[in-house]
């Protein structure tokens, strides 16, 4: 993975993230998750969802308008 990628949300629901990666997507953010749960005990780990450097700022603001947790 290229490092124009950052962390704009973490959460330890898959769920969650899923929701906020097409929210993201929908509003032309480009979004991926990276799965940081262990394969063996899914109750240890995070899940990130990851965007593009340049739209760090929008997406931040598209989370931050929704409630989601």
């Amino acid at each position: 993975m290229e490092n124009n990628w950052t962390k704009v949300y973490t959460t330890e629901n898959p769920v969650t993230a899923e929701i906020i990666k097409q929210g993201l997507i929908e509003n032309d953010i480009a979004a991926v998750i990276m799965n940081k749960k262990d394969s063996s005990y899914q109750t240890f780990g995070i899940i990130e969802v990851l965007v593009n450097k340049k739209d760090f700022d929008a997406a931040e603001a598209y989370i931050q308008s929704t409630d989601t947790e």
